[in-house]
């Protein structure tokens, strides 16, 4: 070890989190999460022999070591993943992709709503919770909440099943209860998933002996299984009750904030790109990241009005339909655009006027992973300035993070719009 590293290792807090092991030319090699930051990092130079071949050689590589504090083990988790797709370190062969990743869907607008799983969450007006890691924890942590909140787990039909004589369902199919009712304790289950457990518990407790002190014993029977069973819950099921997580120490957002000059920190970052062929199917996306970190409960895409072969007026029309939703969608703090000079002047007087800062990363026609990384600002007097960014800087990493994940979601609505088109 370096006396660098030795030092760093002293300073290791007791939280969980995220660390970033560096080789020598300072690129990450390896990111792995920890319930104790202090402990899990230091094991990697304790008694190296007893350690396996690859962390051996991992180690060897080791020169410098960083880390993000998070506040529970389920941020730390996310976080890994994270921060594994926009470094793409050598040595982490997991959480390359999505595939650990599930949401829980529940559309409050229908008349009979019903709770299921996805991994792509969708602009469809659904609620989305998430995201959750470990596909059959989930599974199991709905099905008890689902003995304390009976939902419909498909579309309803009306139709008795086995889950209605098992008391899985609310009922509505055998008359015990109402559509009205039903979205009551959905939303309650709602409630626990958003993580007001505490208030939750306490609402019901209230309910329950309002119910019993007017007479209405049945319902106040229904309240105190509700209560008790989420009294029993305790901690058995772990939902995350943050919206984002906040993780101010990245450095990609600092450094971004300096460069640009921004006066307020870089909460919400969203990507753009457009998507055709030929000027067919034309579709956009826009990506959203919460302090460096995707959120896809907050993705939008977009069926262009104006289907054309020109990317610069199809992002002028998007980031005019996405500014008309400052209130509701809420505000960027940055737009990243997938393009150059063309596409920044396209919107430049509508984001100006919205008080948004926006840039363009210029590609130059390469999509692929390894594409310099070039972003386009704004200058007085209609000017423009391209800055090339080192590639393995924090900034490099995580702005093309955005830009992939803005490439990838516009490329899979287009494919979705382009077999619909097939099928006409």
């Amino acid at each position: 070890m370096t006396p660098k590293l030795k030092a760093k290792l002293k300073e290791l807090p007791k939280e969980p989190g995220v660390y970033f092991h560096k080789n020598r030319e300072g690129e990450v090699i390896y990111v792995g999460k920890a319930a104790i930051l202090k402990n899990r990092v230091s094991q990697y130079f304790h008694s190296p022999n007893q350690k396996d071949a690859k962390t051996r050689k991992l180690v060897a590589e080791i020169d410098d070591t960083d880390w993000i504090v998070v506040d529970t083990e389920m941020d730390a988790l996310f976080l890994e993943s994270e921060m594994i797709k926009r470094y793409m370190p050598k040595w982490n062969i997991l959480l390359r992709d999505d595939k650990s990743v599930c949401y829980v869907r529940i559309d409050m607008k229908s008349e009979v709503p019903y709770v299921s799983m996805t991994r792509n969450p969708e602009d469809d007006g659904a609620e989305y919770f998430g995201p959750y890691y470990g596909k059959t924890a989930i599974t199991r942590a709905l099905r008890i909440l689902r003995r304390i909140f009976p939902y419909y787990d498909k579309p309803y039909t009306g139709r008795k099943t086995l889950n209605t004589d098992l008391g899985l369902t609310p009922g509505i199919e055998a008359e015990k209860t109402t559509a009205a009712e039903y979205k009551r304790d959905l939303r309650r289950m709602i409630s626990y998933l958003k993580g007001n457990r505490k208030r939750l518990v306490r609402d019901l407790e209230k309910l329950m002996y309002e119910a019993s002190a007017r007479g209405d014993y049945e319902k106040a029977a229904a309240y105190r299984n509700q209560f008790f069973g989420l009294k029993g819950l305790g901690t058995k099921i772990v939902f995350s009750d943050k919206e984002f997580l906040d993780i101010s120490g990245d450095r990609a957002l600092e450094e971004l904030q300096e460069l640009l000059k921004l006066e307020k920190p870089l909460v919400r970052i969203e990507g753009y790109d457009i998507s055709h062929q030929s000027g067919k199917n034309v579709a956009a996306s826009m990506v959203c990241f919460m302090n460096g970190t995707a959120d896809r409960t907050k993705y939008r895409r977009f069926k262009l009005h104006k289907q054309q072969n020109n990317d610069t007026e199809s992002m002028h029309e998007v980031v005019e339909r996405r500014l008309r939703h400052l209130h509701d969608w809420g505000r960027p703090d940055l737009i990243v655009l997938d393009g150059s000079v063309g596409q920044l002047s396209a919107v430049r007087a509508l984001c100006e006027e919205a008080g948004v800062p926006v840039i363009g990363r210029d590609k130059s026609g390469d999509h692929s992973r390894n594409a310099r990384v070039r972003i386009v600002l704004a200058e007085p007097e209609d000017n423009y300035r391209m800055v090339e960014l080192a590639s393995d800087s924090h900034i490099a990493k995580l702005i093309a993070r955005i830009d992939e994940e803005s490439h990838r979601f516009a490329i899979q609505y287009h494919t979705l719009l382009k077999r619909k088109d097939a099928l006409k």
